[in-house]
């Protein structure tokens, strides 16, 4: 399936080091091949040089590496690379959520409920686009509701590695998704900090197990 034509935009780069990023961490860009300039421009419908300074971006990233007079290639990716992501997005994620849970109003409940009930509809739906956008709204509102603005870039920056569509288009994850935030709501809902710390840890524990399996899965690892 070919990839959407990208706007372009000052943050055209951006958003090419993030879709070659998901292709990568999804092993649907193997380590070991190439990713071809001219090739990946087309695909996107955009000019070579986004493409060439994502690259360069990926690279600074450990992703990638540059092959002299070949181009870039993709780097190894083991299931301790997987599960370190992972542990980092949950360690943050779980100190905001429990830090959200002491100052969290009726109010706010609210919204988490209503944004969890669209992310049950657009699983229903198999909306994989919508999925991937109410469970993002999901967690940002629970760490804008923490205030940690400082950790909330760390976690996005760690997040940035997930690959988020691959997520959102299994029916599974996001039925069991959704019964996890009815249960963190509910924590929250009682203010068990306890609660709501390992249920959000839980949550990318899941997502790390879920991506190694895949990953097996499709043959990246033998």
């Amino acid at each position: 399936m070919s990839a959407p034509a990208l706007r372009r935009r000052p943050q055209l780069s951006e958003e090419v080091a993030g879709h070659l990023r998901g292709q990568i961490m999804s092993g649907a860009i193997r380590p070991g091949s190439f990713v071809r300039i001219d090739e990946t421009a087309v695909e996107l419908g955009v000019s070579a040089t986004p493409v060439r300074e994502a690259l360069v971006c990926l690279r600074g990233e450990g992703l990638v590496e540059q092959v002299p007079h070949r181009g870039y290639r993709v780097g190894e990716l083991s299931r301790d690379d997987i599960e370190d992501i992972f542990w980092l997005q949950g360690t943050i994620a779980s100190k905001l959520a429990r830090r959200a849970a002491r100052v969290i109003t009726a109010e706010q409940i609210v919204q988490l409920t209503g944004l969890n009930g669209c992310l049950r509809d657009a699983v229903g739906r198999a909306d994989a686009e919508s999925v991937e956008r109410c469970e993002f709204e999901f967690h940002r509102t629970v760490n804008k509701v923490a205030g940690g603005a400082k950790l909330a870039w760390f976690l996005f920056g760690a997040i940035r590695y997930t690959p988020a569509r691959l997520y959102a288009s299994d029916r599974s994850w996001g039925e069991e998704a959704v019964r996890s935030h009815e249960a963190l709501i509910a924590a929250f809902t009682r203010r068990d900090l306890e609660s709501v710390g390992e249920l959000m840890r839980r949550q990318f524990v899941d997502g790390a197990e879920r991506l190694i399996a895949h990953l097996e899965r499709v043959g990246v690892w033998g």
